[in-house]
């Protein structure tokens, strides 16, 4: 408690509307778990709130790393509120209109059934262009900036952001398609919880692995500096090396979906 305390105490000093919608993401996900638990309506293969219980935990942990990391930057307290505030209040709109659809029992995603549903869907797509939009404000900030951190750190933040940014753009590519399955409809066979297919090729996973960079290789980036008597070029090199196998891991995901194979051929 005293460690998690250290990492949320600056966050909540520094952007308390984010923390706050932080929160709100735990809640999210307790409900959802509590509606996985007691409706046993399904769509498309799976309860209705797993999709919900999923975006919750992966939203609250994004903003909650977003938080973390713009205390990092040397912006003035109304540019980081700004930044902040806006990444907030546009993926709790984005959770909420998950959530929504999902009580209603209909997709959230690709659903132009309806013109109310399309909309709900072309406002989804607006809220997440802009925080690709923020996004490549940062990795322009990573570059120009010095951050309150380790060089080896700032490098692996700026390959964060890079292939975030790319994960980012495989989810364009399922909306382009109006689908995250290639060589099947969505639906069907998919394995635990996160439901990617065993019997086709799944863009959702490449998207997944890609959209969580910003955590796993600056995490990778502190474990060296914490644990590893490097120089900071060695830091550098080992940073880069780590990087490079995970950006390598998303783009053969994204061949093999592309080419209509599963992760995992159950």
């Amino acid at each position: 408690m005293k460690y998690l305390n250290q990492i949320l105490n600056p966050v909540k000093k520094a952007s308390p509307i984010l923390y706050w919608v932080v929160i709100l993401h735990v809640i999210f996900a307790i409900i959802c778990a509590i509606g996985l638990a007691i409706d046993d309506r399904t769509l498309m293969g799976i309860n209705v709130w797993i999709k919900p219980l999923k975006f919750s935990i992966s939203g609250g942990i994004y903003i909650l790393t977003l938080g973390i990391l713009t205390t990092l930057y040397p912006y003035s307290k109304r540019k980081r509120s700004i930044i902040t505030n806006v990444v907030a209040i546009t993926l709790l709109l984005e959770i909420g209109i998950i959530i929504y659809q999902a009580a209603r029992g209909v997709q959230s995603h690709y659903n132009i059934s309806s013109p109310f549903d399309g909309i709900l869907f072309a406002a989804m797509g607006i809220l997440i262009a802009i925080n690709v939009l923020i996004m490549v404000l940062f990795i322009f900030d990573t570059i120009r900036l010095k951050l309150n951190t380790a060089k080896s750190i700032q490098w692996a933040i700026l390959l964060g952001w890079i292939i975030v940014v790319f994960g980012s753009w495989v989810g364009g590519q399922m909306i382009s398609q109006m689908a995250h399955n290639v060589g099947v409809a969505d639906g069907g066979a998919g394995l635990p919880l996160v439901n990617w297919s065993t019997i086709a090729g799944d863009l959702r996973v490449a998207h997944f692995f890609g959209l969580h960079a910003i955590q796993v290789i600056p995490l990778f980036a502190l474990w060296v500096t914490k644990k590893w008597n490097f120089t900071n070029k060695n830091q550098i090199l080992a940073v880069t090396i780590f990087g490079l196998l995970y950006a390598g891991w998303i783009a053969y995901t994204f061949y093999q979906a592309k080419m209509g194979m599963a992760l995992i051929q159950l």
